[in-house]
């Protein structure tokens, strides 16, 4: 899969989807950061799932239907934990399954969620 890894999410769990296998991208070496619509936007553009610890981004895409290629947000817990709950998304869910949805990992559970088109 591709990711595109928010500099919230970490480079910890970067480097672990690369270990993967995984074609990963960190918004931190991309530069400045540019702001969460154009994250967005440069994740969709490149075909890459974005991930997150940010709540905005279900505004983006619910409200102002903006174009992704689906979002994982996790919430704040630590690095290793961040890993964790990622590595059980990935065991449990396929590609498909995952693409273009929004997926919301909180209180042991997983919410995803589509867009109305």
């Amino acid at each position: 899969m591709k990711f595109f890894i928010d500099r919230c999410a970490g480079r910890r769990l970067a480097a672990w989807l690369r270990d993967q296998g995984h074609d990963v991208a960190e918004a931190q070496e991309r530069g400045p950061d540019p702001g969460d619509r154009e994250l967005l936007a440069t994740a969709a553009a490149e075909g890459r799932m974005l991930v997150t610890m940010d709540k905005d981004f279900g505004e983006f895409v619910f409200v102002e239907r903006a174009a992704h290629a689906g979002i994982i947000r996790l919430p704040d817990v630590s690095a290793a934990h961040r890993i964790e709950l990622v590595q059980s998304l990935l065991a449990t869910h396929t590609a498909d399954q995952l693409a273009g949805a929004v997926v919301t990992v909180a209180a042991g559970r997983v919410r995803i969620s589509r867009p109305l088109t």
